[in-house]
């Protein structure tokens, strides 16, 4: 029973140290916390699932949902985050000058080599006073683009915009 557990630890702590690439350059630095109710770390396939409601913080990142899977590649580095929740929360702080990007959907699948989060159902990304909502979003976190998509469905959710005026300097 203790060598499951060394296991167990050890593995988790080679989730959260290869975790890094999660956050933004200016966050990489800082420690990884990861709180839930339950986890369960499955070493041949990878994956660890964290479920109860999950807070994972790294610097001004913060993730928060009912269920966080995490998929590991080959050499141990997250390669995919996959959250949901009602909803599931993102945000994270880019640069010092910048406001927070806030993220929300029942569902948000954040792929790290690409650096894009797609959140879907009653997806909504929030920076200062500018929403956009839609029934999928795309967040490309190193380009800061958002793309917004409606729904298929017939009479389905159509994308929504707030966009505030820049004040003049």
């Amino acid at each position: 029973m203790l060598h499951v557990k060394i296991r167990l630890i050890s593995l988790a702590s080679l989730l959260l140290f290869s975790m890094h690439t999660f956050a933004l350059p200016d966050d990489q630095d800082q420690p990884i916390y990861v709180s839930a109710d339950q986890a369960s770390l499955n070493e041949r396939t990878g994956v660890a699932v964290y479920t109860g409601a999950v807070e994972i913080r790294q610097g001004s990142m913060i993730l928060q949902g009912s269920r966080v899977e995490m998929h590991r590649d080959g050499q141990g580095s997250i390669s995919r985050i996959i959250t949901t929740g009602s909803p599931a929360e993102f945000q994270q702080q880019a640069s010092p000058n910048q406001p927070v990007t806030k993220a929300y959907g029942l569902r948000m699948d954040y792929q790290v080599p690409t650096q894009t989060v797609t959140i879907t159902e009653n997806a909504r990304v929030v920076q200062d006073a500018d929403e956009f909502t839609g029934e999928r979003i795309v967040y490309d976190m190193d380009n800061s683009i958002v793309d917004a998509f409606r729904s298929e469905a017939q009479g389905g959710q159509r994308v929504q915009m707030v966009i505030q005026p820049k004040a003049n300097p």
